[in-house]
């Protein structure tokens, strides 16, 4: 998808061995270097199968059965086509999306797109939190706002304490838990032919409820933190390895540069949808198949496997909603930190001592803070995970806009400007969201009257 013409050779020495951009020429194509390749694109993948995402996916297998299965297959080549857009602009630029929108956009704008994006992030922050202490507390009974609080404080300390290359490695380690769901799919019966055709045929009811569940999917898939989170990362990245220079600059890196983004978003947003097309079988089959419909607790959707496809099953369904939690929480902490300090001209990143950057720090520390006191509110568990996704679906639709346009001008983006296929991919994501979004909120409108 580049379709970039750029020279074969980096100019300014040879390449460092470390640095999977630039591999030994006597390293082959072996399962170490492609961990190397794999970072930012496997991270913001596997973050996106929160505790917020499993709600989603949870609540769209038992309400709707397979009927549903199928957006994860018509949204992969769209939820790819925007991180790989959002890692471009981070590795071409060398800064991410705040920056950007901060040199080259009004202040109104900017500050408007920071907001929505807060506001999304501190609402799943705090819903994912929540469903993580419900989870702990279904395998180890204890009192809920000790477990929200021992999370919180997990995640502040990975992010505030760890050298960035240790919280990087420590991020990748934690997106192993995600085969948990995809365990679970061996003990449920699943008609295979069934959900076959309902993956290659897609088949809707524009019914209300139906149109709000396909706005949360669309929300949790293509969410707004995970473009700002890549961004972030792909520029963070070129400080971590000193022969990187972002590509505005150093235009001679990019043939390789934009090979190991796409390797590494592709496996990142493939790997997101097969565990998120593993959680709706399960709950379809599981769930819907018996008359159960409605999930109240993310807990609840583990506690209802027991009696069906045995404790095993129920058990790592919990453990899986911990795992990616703790992937989670610190990334939408972190794109939030990112986008405020670009904003205010911060130094920003994980890379940074904790003096030199005490504000950045400061915000990821503030915004766990502030969503472990909504966790501990009187709030719906289920209910805050599923419309904080409806939340980002919305949101998102106008940040993928901005967005979008920004990677298509050549003064921001040089010979790096996106166009063909991956522009195209870019704004179709944009338009489906956004009929989505217009069809929910038509619907609702009787409703409201």
């Amino acid at each position: 998808m580049t379709g970039v013409p750029v020279a074969p050779a980096c100019v300014d020495g040879p390449p460092s061995d470390d640095d999977p951009e630039y591999p030994s020429a006597a390293v082959g194509p072996s399962k170490p270097r492609l961990l190397g390749i794999l970072g930012p694109g496997l991270i913001t993948g596997a973050s996106d199968d929160d505790p917020s995402g499993i709600a989603t996916y949870g609540q769209a297998g038992a309400q709707c059965g397979y009927g549903l299965c199928w957006t994860m297959l018509y949204s992969l080549p769209l939820m790819a086509a925007v991180q790989m857009v959002s890692a471009r602009i981070g590795r071409t630029t060398g800064r991410g999306i705040a920056g950007v929108l901060r040199e080259h956009y009004s202040n109104g704008l900017l500050q408007g797109v920071v907001l929505l994006l807060l506001i999304a992030n501190i609402l799943n922050l705090g819903a994912d939190l929540g469903a993580m202490a419900d989870a702990l507390n279904l395998l180890l009974p204890g009192p809920r706002w000790l477990y929200v609080g021992l999370f919180s404080g997990i995640c502040v300390y990975m992010q505030l304490v760890l050298r960035y290359t240790r919280y990087v490695a420590v991020l990748k380690w934690l997106t192993l838990s995600l085969f948990a769901y995809l365990g679970v799919v061996v003990f449920a019966h699943v008609p295979w032919a069934e959900l076959g055709l309902a993956i290659a045929v897609p088949r809707f009811d524009p019914g209300g409820a139906s149109l709000t569940t396909l706005v949360a999917i669309f929300g949790t898939t293509i969410s707004p933190y995970l473009f700002f989170w890549q961004a972030a990362e792909e520029a963070e990245d070129i400080h971590a390895h000193p022969r990187r220079r972002d590509l505005a600059h150093a235009p001679e890196q990019g043939q390789a540069a934009l090979h190991r983004i796409e390797i590494d978003t592709l496996v990142g947003m493939t790997f997101s949808n097969v565990v998120a097309l593993a959680i709706m079988v399960t709950t379809a089959t599981v769930l819907h198949g018996r008359g159960i419909t409605d999930i109240q607790t993310s807990a609840q959707a583990a506690e209802a496997l027991r009696p069906f496809a045995g404790p095993l099953s129920a058990g790592v369904f919990a453990l899986g909603i911990v795992g990616t939690g703790l992937l989670a929480v610190p990334v939408l902490a972190g794109s939030a930190a990112y986008a405020v300090g670009e904003a205010r001209r911060w130094p920003v990143g994980f890379g940074r001592r904790l003096l030199e950057a005490r504000a950045f720090y400061g915000t990821v520390a503030l915004a766990t803070l502030v969503g472990m006191i909504i966790s501990l509110g009187a709030v719906d568990p289920i209910h805050a995970l599923y419309w904080s996704a409806v939340v980002n679906g919305i949101i998102a639709v106008p940040i993928l806009s901005v967005m979008m346009l920004a990677a298509a001008r050549t003064d921001i983006m040089g010979a790096f400007a996106i166009r063909g296929p991956l522009r195209w991919l870019g704004w179709a994501a944009t338009a489906c969201m956004l009929l989505a979004v217009a069809a929910m909120l038509i619907t609702a409108l009787p409703s409201l009257r």
